[in-house]
Parts: C-alpha cells; structure tokens; sequence
C-alpha cells in the first residue's frame, strides 16, 4: 500500500511519517527578491567598485606594451596558437604553468586574509557575479522601476505595457551579456584585430562560440539565477566560517540597542518620549534593500554577502524617526557584546590569524618573484629515439638518434653551440648544418621561439658503460656565453664486464 501511494504522489512530493501520509516538499520554491533602491555610503562604494572593475575588464586589452617586431604588443594577452601568456613584461611559456599555480595560491590566501579582516568583502564588492548583477538590476529598476513597481509588474496580468518593459530589460540584459562575452575573447586575440573580424563575420568558430556561451551564461546567472548563484552553487557561504573570529569586521545589528521591536508613533518622537520597545522599529527597510532577501536581524547568515546596504537603509530611517545611526553596522561581533555592556571598543587588524595568513601570502610572492626574475632565457630539452635504441654502424661504432628542442626566450635572434661532454664520440651530426671546426655545431633559433634539431651520436662500444651510458647535451649562448644542460643517456649493446 505504502509503496502503491509513493507511486501515485506527485513526484516532487514523498509519503512520511508511518500511516500518516503527508506529502513532504523535496525541495524549496524560490521567494522572488525585488532589492530596493538605497543610497549612501556602501551604495556609494558598490557603484565605485563595480564601474572601476568593468573598466578594467573592458579596457586593459586595448593597452599595448612594446615587444619587439616578433611579438605581439598586447599588454595583457593568453596566445593560445604561440602557446604564451603575456602580462606587460612578464611572459610565461606552457612549462611554466607553475607561475599560474602560484597566482591561484596567492589569490586563495589573499582571499582568507580579505575575509578574516573584513569578513565577506569580495563577495560583497569584487566577485563577478555581484558586479553583473548589479548591473542588471540597475538596468531593471530603471525600466521598470523601484521595488513596488516591479512587484506590481510581476503580479499583473499580460499587458502592453508589461510586455515592452520586460522585453527590454531582458534584451538590454542580452545586450549586456554579450558585451561581457565580446570582451573576455579580447583576452585570447588581440583586440583590434577580434573585433573587426567577428562584426565582419571572420572570426573563428572557437571565437563566437565563446562569446555564446558567455552570453547565455551571464544573462542566465545574473538575470535570472542572482541570489541562487550565491546561496547554493557558490561553495565560499559554506566554509567562509572557518576564516572568521569575533574580531572580523562583518556586517552586525545591534540587538541589544535594537529589540524589542514596535512601530513607534511620531508624536511620541515630536515630544522626545523613549518608546518602550527599542530603536527597531520592525520598518523591514533592511530586508528591503537586501540583494540575497535575508534579514540582518537574525545574525549573520550564510547568505550574507557583507555589501552593507542594509546599514544605509537602517541608517536613513533612523535619521527620519531621530534616532541614532549605525543600529546595523559593520562591526566586529566583540564590539557589539562590549557596547552592550557599555565597554570600550577596538578595531584590532593585527592579529595571529591574519599575521598567520599575511606571512603565507608573503612567502608565496617572494618565492614567485625570486624565481620569476631568475628564470633563464635559455632551455634545452631532449628526447631521444626509443624505436630502434640504438643502430650498429658499418665500422662497428653504435649510434643514437636524439631529438634536441632549444627554447630562445629572448626576443632576439640567437645562436647557440651544441656541445657533447661526458661520452667520448666518434661522431656528433646535426642534420642540415655543417660542424665548425671543434666538431660543435651552431644552432639558430628564431626570437621567443623553439628550434628543433635532430641530432645523432656516434660512440665505440669500447668507450662504452654497459647498455647505458650516462652523458649530457650542452648549448652554449654564442653572443652571452650564457649555456644550459640536458643529462640522458647513449644506449649501447650489453658487454660482459
């Protein structure tokens, strides 16, 4: 029976509780939030935040840095078909990825060190997600208006003036969208050329399907998704904890200054009577405002994104009923329990957590930059012939085949000399140059870029020990005497020793 009523339930739905069927949700509807507008000091610094982020993200590829003739002169650029990512005069090669190891790390620790300080600051000011949405519903409220128009939008029927009013904002939404796509491309091509060739129809499939994709995802994350990004797929609201103390300045409300809650009436305020309840006045003006729809009232929640506006609300209805100001406040949790008691505060920045954290990301700079600016112009790579190992000559020497790469990371033309040491040769032949007269060979290899030469090795199996012999490849900057080594090995018969 049990199982014959689960079958015929609706299948969002479960049986629960033994004989007793009740239909459980399995998950919850969203609550639709509708922020409203606010100004004031962290307004203020949201704006300043997000228009100085999208003028980054918008204009850092359109600044040149000069190369040299054989490189590109985009600043910032990822060269996906060279294999290189340039950032002014920084340039990192494919086995280097390590630097973008590093760059993650240091972000990581920057991050912890962010939010023990100032609790969820990114996430409040710098994440991408709260810089688009944003800016989309700046675009929503200015078509369709502040918090109640926008409900009574929604909440009435089909009609012409509903219909034109959400088209736009969805298709200035699209707009948007594909402007974010259109830059992030800028980043993988150089700019002016990009952009010519995909409104000219000459761009690369890779190039609009990227923009696509951009385009849709950003419409669907910060037009429709918003909040949802922050409390479910974003996994920071679920470990941000571990990074807090109670010194960590987060966003706070004053229970002890603010409960029990009531409406007051004005003319009790005119006559400068102390209400009996206290200074919340339960206007739900913070709830309001609030992007994520929680109420800062009920403590720091998990849906919190610190961007404050709740304390411009709090603020500009306590000065309408007379009231003092910062009732929500960014506020450490210790300063709120010793203004309680009528204690002193203090703001302490310095302490072992964030010492902690500030020592880490140090080191991992340090590390960076010591081998960032030490790394050598110059490598050599090796890959010798596995099929055969090794071929038997006429004159009895055994010979090797190797495949030498030599990475110039100069932007100039290079010439290096390839050297054996270690393995006493009988032959050393570079195909397609002519040996000097030490038996070496000059190796030249074009700006910024790898040259590959085949190479072979020719010993006697007298010289040699046993089946491998252990020998090194040397190239030598002809201009800087600046020179790099490879160890491998010369395979060779097995002797009886």
């Amino acid at each position: 029976m049990a199982m014959s009523n689960l079958q015929q339930s609706d299948p969002k739905t479960i049986a629960a509780n033994g004989d007793e069927d009740r239909e459980q949700p399995l998950y919850k509807t969203r609550d639709k939030v509708y922020p409203k507008r606010v100004s004031g000091y962290f307004r203020n610094l949201k704006w300043f935040a997000l228009i100085a982020l999208l003028a980054i993200y918008w204009l850092v590829p359109w600044l040149r840095w000069d190369r040299g003739a054989t490189a590109p002169d985009q600043a910032v650029l990822i060269d996906m078909d060279l294999g290189r990512a340039y950032f002014f005069f920084i340039e990192i090669w494919p086995q280097e990825v390590y630097y973008i190891t590093g760059i993650l790390i240091m972000a990581a620790i920057g991050l912890f060190l962010a939010t023990s300080l100032f609790g969820r600051i990114w996430c409040g000011y710098g994440c991408p997600q709260t810089v688009w949405t944003d800016l989309f519903m700046l675009v929503e409220r200015y078509i369709q208006g502040d918090r109640n128009a926008r409900v009574r939008l929604d909440q009435s029927k089909w009609t012409l003036e509903k219909i034109w009013k959400i088209g736009a904002t969805h298709l200035a939404w699209v707009a948007i969208s594909m402007i974010t796509g259109g830059a992030f491309v800028l980043y993988f091509n150089d700019a002016p050329t990009v952009v010519v060739d995909v409104f000219t129809g000459n761009a690369s499939l890779a190039v609009y399907v990227t923009i696509a994709f951009l385009t849709s995802s950003t419409y669907l994350l910060a037009g429709w998704a918003r909040e949802q990004v922050c409390t479910y797929m974003c996994p920071w609201p679920r470990f941000q904890s571990a990074m807090l103390d109670d010194e960590s300045l987060i966003v706070t409300y004053e229970g002890w200054r603010g409960e029990t809650r009531g409406p007051i009436k004005r003319k009790n305020l005119a006559r400068g009577e102390v209400p009996e309840t206290g200074h919340c006045i339960d206007c739900h003006a913070c709830v309001n405002v609030c992007p994520t729809g929680i109420d800062i009232r009920d403590g720091l929640q998990m849906e919190c994104i610190g961007c404050g506006l709740c304390i411009d609300a709090c603020n500009d209805i306590m000065d309408k009923v007379g009231f003092p100001r910062d009732l929500v406040r960014f506020d450490s949790v210790q300063n709120t329990q010793l203004r309680a008691t009528g204690k002193a505060t203090r703001v302490r920045l310095i302490r072992p957590r964030t010492i902690f954290y500030t020592f880490i990301l140090m080191v991992v700079a340090s590390v960076m930059m010591f081998g960032l600016f030490n790394r050598s112009v110059l490598e050599l790579n090796v890959l010798r012939d596995r099929n055969p190992l090794f071929v038997t000559l006429s004159d009895g020497d055994v010979r090797n085949g190797y495949t030498i790469k030599v990475l110039n990371k100069e932007q100039a033309n290079k010439t290096y000399i390839l050297s054996v040491t270690g393995l006493p040769t009988t032959g050393l032949q570079v195909i397609g140059q002519t040996p000097n007269q030490d038996g070496s060979f000059n190796l030249d290899v074009a700006p910024d870029r790898v040259g590959s030469f085949r190479v072979f090795v020719a010993a006697t199996p007298t010289a040699l020990d046993g089946d491998a012999t252990s020998f090194e490849f040397k190239v030598t900057d002809l201009e800087t005497g600046n020179s790099e080594t490879y160890d491998t090995v010369f395979a060779g018969p097995k002797t009886d020793r």
